[in-house]
C-alpha cells in the first residue's frame, strides 16, 4: 500500500510542462507591454538626437581635415552636412557618414545661438560658437548642446 500513495503524492506535486509553458508566455507577454510602455516613444527622438550628436562631431573633426567649411542644414524631413567647395555649398556625397538621411518621422528644429545666427558650420578652427539644437517631434523635445570646443551633450 505504500507504493501506489506515494506516486499518488509524486503526481500532485510540481507543475506540467504545459503548465510552465503557459505561464512564461504570459510572463513574456507581460514583459514585453511593460518595456514598450516605459519610454517606448521617447526612445525614438533620444536615438536621433545622439545620432546627430555624433554626426556633428564628425563632421567638426572633418572640416578640420579637409579645411574647408561643413555646413549642416536640415527641414522637418531629412538633414545632410554640405561642403564649401567651388565657392558654392555642395552635398557630401563622398562620406558614407555625413550623407543626406530621412528623419523616421517629421522633426522640427531649431537653433538657439549667441550671435543670432541660424547656421550651424564648423571650419578650420579649434573652437566655434555654442549653441543648442532643439529637435521637437509631436508633443516630445530633445536638445544637443554644443559648447563650442567639440563636446555635444544630448539633454
Amino acid at each position: 500500500m505504500k507504493g501506489p500513495a506515494l506516486g499518488a503524492r509524486l503526481r500532485q506535486t510540481g507543475f506540467t510542462l504545459l503548465e510552465l509553458l503557459v505561464a512564461m508566455v504570459i510572463a513574456g507577454v507581460l514583459i514585453g507591454i511593460a518595456s514598450l510602455s516605459i519610454g517606448g516613444f521617447d526612445r525614438g527622438l533620444h536615438f536621433e538626437a545622439e545620432r546627430l550628436a555624433q554626426l556633428l562631431v564628425l563632421a567638426r573633426e572633418e572640416a578640420q581635415v579637409r579645411g574647408a567649411p561643413i555646413r549642416f542644414e536640415a527641414d522637418d524631413e531629412r538633414y545632410g552636412f554640405f561642403v564649401w567647395r567651388e565657392r558654392r555649398w555642395q552635398p557630401l556625397l563622398d562620406d558614407r557618414d555625413l550623407r543626406e538621411r530621412s528623419w523616421d518621422e517629421p522633426t522640427r528644429l531649431s537653433v538657439e545661438r549667441a550671435d543670432g545666427r541660424r547656421e550651424i558650420e564648423f571650419g578650420r578652427d579649434q573652437v566655434d560658437t555654442p549653441f543648442v539644437l532643439h529637435l521637437t517631434r509631436r508633443d516630445l523635445h530633445a536638445a544637443i548642446a554644443a559648447n563650442g570646443l567639440g563636446a555635444f551633450e544630448v539633454r
